[in-house]
Parts: structure tokens; C-alpha cells; sequence
């Protein structure tokens, strides 16, 4: 078992460093110079040479390959020279040294994705931390909207199997498949938001807190999550019922459905008591894997209500072109996205040990 948690632990590195370098050298070889991107319109040849050294845009693009990824790793190596493009700058870093040979320190520190080109120095973590929470808290709420009414409508679906009622569900949860989240989200934000706002109450755009109109402080809306938890909800919704329903039919099927039957339970409790819990797996298998994705997938949803989260900051960065941030909050996804598929594959190989060889 010992063995088979590293494996997936290498191959997690692995595939991490693969995106950090297709992101790195992606974003790159754009054309532009980040020198310029910084300081904007009232740059000076002077300025320009000061912030190219001190972030190490004027090495060539190996070393500053090199550069990124002592930034990222939490394990880094840094010159005791001022001078150079690594010194351990207080403020700059967030480490503890663990030892120093020669002019080299070794340091044990929290990854630095370096600073925003566009927010006035600010750094990206710091952007990221204050955006994440949201797009967490939006993607929960999703999934949680998913699990409910898709378990519900799925035992429905199988229960009534070949009805009108049970092609009515299969037919709105493969439209909920088929139409994209962009899509969804216009039309929600248009008719629940503007059209029919007099009865909802709900809004075309808003995030988790919002500015009274005096400017005194943040309070909390909540039914601003209302729509686009739904909008995002919508696709693993659809997949929860599919699932639901063909696990469902197959374990009425089995035996010991037909004897609890045969016992006289109710419809009710042989659900409760004997074929929900052994429906689930399917269900928990897509659901673990659709909450990743949910992290990227909010990015269009987040943009078109105005939901303050990575989402949303993704694509300002992008009309912006503030390319740290757009590294670092893809990064963070894609790490995110593999960690939580690593931790399921664990899971499933120390609950079935077919699965790990």
C-alpha cells in the first residue's frame, strides 16, 4: 500500500511540474515585455532596466525557467548576494533557512508566484487567498445543490422507469448536459434576475459580500449565491440523476432487493435501508472528480454574475494581461484538480486492493 501512495505521489509531482513548465514557457513567449506591462505608461529606459534585474526578466529564458521554479518549490535555494535575482529579501520570501553552504542558503518556504503586474506590487498569493474562499464556497454549495436534487430526481426516474414523468427527467438532464455553463448563466442572470426580480429579489450580478451604499463597510448577500450556484450546478446535476437512475435499476435488480421485498418492507425502507447506500459509488466517483473541474469551470459563471472569486480574477487578469496572476491562479487549480484526483485514487485503492495491482 506503502508503495502504491508514492507511486501516486510521484506521478502527482510529476504531472504538476508538466503544467508549470507548458504554463511557464506558454505565457512567456508572448509577445510584449513585462518590464513595460509594470510600470505602464510612465516608463523610463532607466526604470525599465531596474525592474527587469530585480525580477530577472533580463537572464535568458532557461534561467528564468530556472528562476520560476525555485520561486514555486517549497524547497528553494537562494544566493547571499544582494544582488541577485534569488537573495532571500525580507518580505519577498516567507521561509525558514534549514542551511547554508558556501554563498547558497537552503530554505524550506511558501511558494512565491511573485507579483502582480497591473495591482500596484501587490503579490499573487495574496490576490489568490482573498479570491479562492469564494469560488470554494460557490463550488460547494453547487455540488451540494447537484447531490440533492439529483439523488432525489434519480431514485424518481428509476422508481417510475419508461414513465412520462421518467422521460421528462431524462430529457431535462440531458439538456442540463448539453447546454454550457456561459450559456445557462446569461439566461439565468437575464430572466430570474431582471425579468422576473420583483418576485425573486435575486440579482443580475453580486458577490458573497457586497459595499453598502455609504462605503462603510462589507456585508454579507447571500442570495447572490443563489444563481450562480444553480447555473454551476446544473451539468453535475444532470449527472447525478443519469447515474443515480442506472444505479438504482441495477441494484433492484439484485437479489437481496428481492428478498426484502419478499419480507414486506416498503418501498420506503428498502430504499432507506438497502439500495441507496449501495447506489452511491457511482455517484461519489463523478461527484469527486466534477468538484475539481467545478474550480475551472467557474470561470465563465463567476465573470457573468460578478462573483468575486479566481474565476472572475482569471479574467480580468487576461483583458489586463497580468500574467502572474493568470500563472499562479491556474497553477493553484491544476493543483488542486490533481491533488483531490490523487486523494480519491488513494482512497479506492485502499478500500478495493484490485485496483492497485
Amino acid at each position: 500500500m506503502v508503495k502504491y501512495i508514492l507511486y501516486k505521489i510521484g506521478y502527482a509531482l510529476l504531472t504538476l511540474w508538466g503544467v508549470i513548465t507548458v504554463i511557464f514557457f506558454l505565457f512567456t513567449i508572448l509577445p510584449g515585455d513585462p518590464a513595460r506591462m509594470m510600470l505602464g505608461q510612465n516608463e523610463s529606459p532607466e526604470q525599465i532596466e531596474v525592474v527587469k534585474k530585480k525580477y530577472g526578466f533580463d537572464q535568458p529564458i532557461g534561467i528564468q525557467y530556472v528562476y520560476y521554479l525555485n520561486d514555486l518549490s517549497p524547497l528553494s535555494f537562494h544566493s547571499n548576494e544582494e544582488s541577485d535575482y534569488t537573495f532571500l529579501a525580507e518580505g519577498k520570501y516567507s521561509a525558514s533557512p534549514l542551511f547554508t553552504l558556501g554563498n547558497t542558503t537552503t530554505v524550506f518556504k511558501i511558494p512565491y508566484f511573485r507579483e502582480s503586474f497591473q495591482k500596484s506590487g501587490k503579490e499573487v498569493t495574496a490576490v489568490i487567498g482573498e479570491t479562492l474562499p469564494n469560488t470554494a464556497i460557490l463550488a460547494v454549495s453547487a455540488i451540494t445543490i447537484a447531490l440533492i436534487i439529483g439523488i432525489f430526481f434519480g431514485i424518481i426516474s428509476a422508481l417510475v422507469k419508461d414513465s412520462w414523468l421518467d422521460k421528462t427527467i431524462q430529457i431535462f438532464s440531458t439538456l442540463g448536459m448539453s447546454v454550457p455553463s456561459f450559456f445557462s448563466a446569461i439566461l439565468f442572470a437575464w430572466f430570474f434576475g431582471y425579468v422576473l426580480h420583483q418576485y425573486t429579489n435575486l440579482n443580475m450580478t453580486g458577490s458573497l459580500y457586497e459595499v453598502d451604499d455609504f462605503g462603510e463597510g462589507k456585508y454579507l448577500q447571500l442570495k447572490n449565491l443563489i444563481l450562480p450556484a444553480v447555473v454551476l450546478g446544473i451539468r453535475p446535476l444532470a449527472v447525478v440523476i443519469q447515474l443515480m437512475r442506472n444505479s438504482m435499476l441495477e441494484v433492484f435488480n439484485q437479489d437481496y432487493i428481492r428478498t426484502a421485498r419478499a419480507k414486506g418492507l416498503s418501498t420506503y425502507q428498502v430504499i432507506r435501508n438497502h439500495a441507496l447506500k449501495n447506489s452511491l459509488n457511482p455517484v461519489v466517483t463523478a461527484i469527486s472528480g466534477w468538484f475539481a473541474s467545478m474550480l475551472a469551470g467557474a470561470v465563465f459563471v463567476e465573470y457573468i454574475f460578478g462573483w468575486n472569486g479566481l474565476g472572475k480574477e482569471i479574467v480580468d487578469a487576461l483583458n489586463t494581461l497580468d500574467l502572474p496572476i493568470i500563472m499562479g491562479a491556474v497553477i493553484v487549480i491544476a493543483t488542486m484538480f490533481i491533488l483531490i484526483n490523487i486523494l480519491v485514487d488513494i482512497i479506492y485503492g485502499i478500500l478495493d486492493p484490485k485496483i492497485r495491482g
